[in-house]
């Protein structure tokens, strides 16, 4: 079984002066490829809303459609009809962007996170959803409240082999999850925005994390500093991160 990891969006700030990827995963499954998150879509480097155009100016975008994720899977000899299903961490533009090209797979998403981009509160949501990623009525498979463990975080296991949970991380928004993949003795768990860029903790201080990516931070660093064996990505990576790490 093998874990690929992709930059489907690179971004480039003016301020910080950052240059990042968004983190994708493509997982060997037996039922197929399943991807975790889409990054952009075709449709938003040939035919950009006026949400993404913002976000294209503001976090310096670049417009590479090479770097959907549906071009990406066939450098692994995977056709955009292979994939029966794709996990959600979160629908914001950055993550849900590449639904379009995947119509016919099953979209695995929490139910609050469903209902956030459906019943939008205030600025912020209207602010990162992009109602053109879901205009193609994708096929939605909602997972309620978490019905089992992972270690002692409250989990939803998907019925994939490897073993694939959702891990709610709510606080980026009001349906985050992290997913998490075992892979032989160790796992990989993608906190997706529930964690600062590189899983930098010190990155900046925890009241700007509380603000900007919800409350989880602290327990996610306590947990990676007493499990070794667990891995964990957070949703954008510094860009050279990506060269070093393509797959697993």
């Amino acid at each position: 079984m093998t874990i690929h990891i992709l930059n489907c969006v690179t971004m480039n700030p003016w301020w910080p002066r950052w240059h990042l990827g968004g983190v994708c995963l493509l997982v060997e499954t037996d039922d197929g490829p399943v991807l975790v998150d889409t990054g952009l879509g075709l449709h938003d480097y040939t035919h950009p809303s006026r949400l993404v155009r913002f976000y294209i100016a503001d976090m310096g975008i670049q417009m590479n459609p090479d770097n959907a994720v549906v071009r990406q899977i066939t450098r692994y000899g995977w056709k955009p009809e292979d994939v029966h299903h794709i996990v959600m961490t979160h629908l914001h533009f950055d993550h849900a962007g590449g639904l379009p090209d995947f119509p016919n797979a099953k979209v695995h998403v929490f139910q609050p996170e469903y209902a956030a981009r459906c019943q939008g509160r205030g600025l912020m949501d209207r602010m990162a959803y992009n109602q053109a990623d879901f205009i193609h009525d994708p096929q939605w498979v909602f997972h309620g409240d978490p019905q089992t463990k992972w270690y002692d975080f409250a989990a939803i296991r998907l019925d994939f082999n490897p073993e694939m949970y959702l891990i709610p991380l709510t606080g980026h928004t009001r349906g985050h999850c992290g997913v998490v993949i075992r892979e032989g003795n160790r796992w990989l768990f993608h906190a997706a925005d529930a964690l600062p860029t590189n899983a930098q903790f010190d990155l900046l201080p925890d009241w700007i994390f509380r603000l900007v990516i919800g409350p989880h931070v602290p327990r996610l660093k306590a947990f990676a500093q007493t499990h070794p064996e667990v891995r964990m990505l957070a949703g954008h990576m510094w860009l050279d991160w990506f060269d070093k790490e393509g797959s697993l």
